[in-house]
């Protein structure tokens, strides 16, 4: 819910599917809780691709300088 609302102040979400944005704060937050998930994994259960999980996590890290160990 902090990377939302993060991303919401900062207006990452303007003209962006909710789906895709909620998506991608699901795999950051899997990844930094390390109940790690696979990008599949979450867009099959979001319905979205993975591609747009992909896009958004990229975003998302750049923009709210979050730094996640694969």
């Amino acid at each position: 819910m902090r990377i939302l609302k993060r991303a919401i102040e900062l207006r990452l979400t303007c003209g962006r599917g909710p789906a895709g944005i909620a998506a991608a704060a699901t795999y950051i937050a899997s990844l930094l809780t390390d109940e790690r998930r696979t990008q599949g994994e979450i867009a099959k259960g979001a319905h979205v691709t993975e591609v747009t999980i992909r896009n958004r996590y990229k975003e998302l890290i750049q923009r709210l300088n979050i730094r996640v160990e694969l």
